[in-house]
């Protein structure tokens, strides 16, 4: 039978790793009545609870089953990428360990899959998320259209099914990167399935706000000109104010018209243009620490058990 491989990264996610093992037994189930079979792939991503233990009865029960314990968090992008090292199926997906996204997705998409799409998403119609994370998500995501990648879904997505010919492209790519972001650059035409994102039930989201800050960094520099465009015209507008400005004071002077001002108008230019350059040069630190990351050998993650 063809075979569908689930990368599962799991951190901090003790109490719903059985309840996501069961719903994942039937949908095994489920997909050998269409002929597909069903592989999981678990990465525990540096999880300071019990999440690897869980995850070993699992292993236990289910044989098939394999585990990946690494050496410390890496973040759930790098722990993904390492699950795609062990992916052995004609088609693979990501799916978050905490059922916010439901695992029966994969049926349909797992179905639209034999039909002939190579990329199949569900972009989320709506979230069960605080007014925060649901006010960023669409800041976020306005952004990334406006942008990064023009077409992006509105609503985002994390659940996606690709077909193992962009498997390759998926594990050999940067260190900085945005999965979901990343598989719809590639190109390929995706088909869209639409469903709800529940309410976290288990545990407490470590997807901080910080987390969330950097990963947009990652997003909006790894993929878009548009900051470094951005401060090359802030930088034009400013030269050419700064000309005029400077133009008309000499010319005034000159001819006796005004009194030219003195250490406030000064003190006030100094302050704002300095101000401007060095966030200019942390845009430009931004991109050079991203270049340096990525031709340092340093590792993505480190895999210190494989089960």
């Amino acid at each position: 039978m063809k075979k569908v491989s689930v990368v599962v990264p799991v951190y901090f996610n003790e109490g719903s790793i059985p309840i996501l093992y069961d719903r994942l037994q039937n949908i095994g189930n489920e997909l050998e009545q269409i002929d597909l079979d069903l592989e999981l792939i678990f990465v525990d991503d540096g999880s300071g609870d019990g999440s690897l233990r869980e995850l070993l009865k699992v292993k236990k029960a289910d044989d098939s089953v394999k585990v990946i314990k690494l050496t410390r968090n890496f973040g759930a992008t790098h722990a993904s990428k390492t699950g795609f090292q062990f992916v052995t199926g004609d088609c693979f997906m990501i799916l978050a360990a905490d059922l916010q996204d439901p695992p029966e997705t994969i049926i349909e998409m797992a179905k639209a899959w034999l039909s002939g799409a190579k990329f199949v998403i569900c972009e989320r119609e709506s979230r069960d998320d605080p007014l925060t994370t649901r006010l960023f998500a669409s800041l976020y995501y306005k952004i990334i259209q406006k942008f990064v990648v023009h077409g992006y879904p509105e609503g985002g997505f994390d659940l996606a099914l690709m077909d193992k010919s962009m498997l390759p492209y998926m594990q050999n790519n940067g260190k900085s990167f945005y999965t979901p972001l990343y598989a719809y650059w590639l190109g390929f035409k995706p088909i869209v399935l639409k469903y709800q994102r529940a309410k976290r039930e288990h545990g407490k989201s470590k997807w901080t706000f910080g987390k969330k800050v950097n990963a947009f960094l990652d997003v909006f520099l790894g993929f878009s000109r548009a900051p470094i465009r951005l401060i090359s015209f802030i930088g034009l507008v400013v030269s050419i104010l700064s000309f005029g400005y400077g133009a008309l004071i000499a010319i005034n002077a000159l001819f006796g018209n005004f009194i030219v001002p003195g250490f406030a108008t000064i003190a006030v230019l100094i302050t704002f243009l300095l101000g401007l350059v060095i966030l200019m040069l942390g845009v430009i630190g931004e991109y050079l620490w991203r270049i340096f990351d990525e031709v340092t050998d340093r590792p993505e993650s480190v895999i210190d058990e494989i089960y």
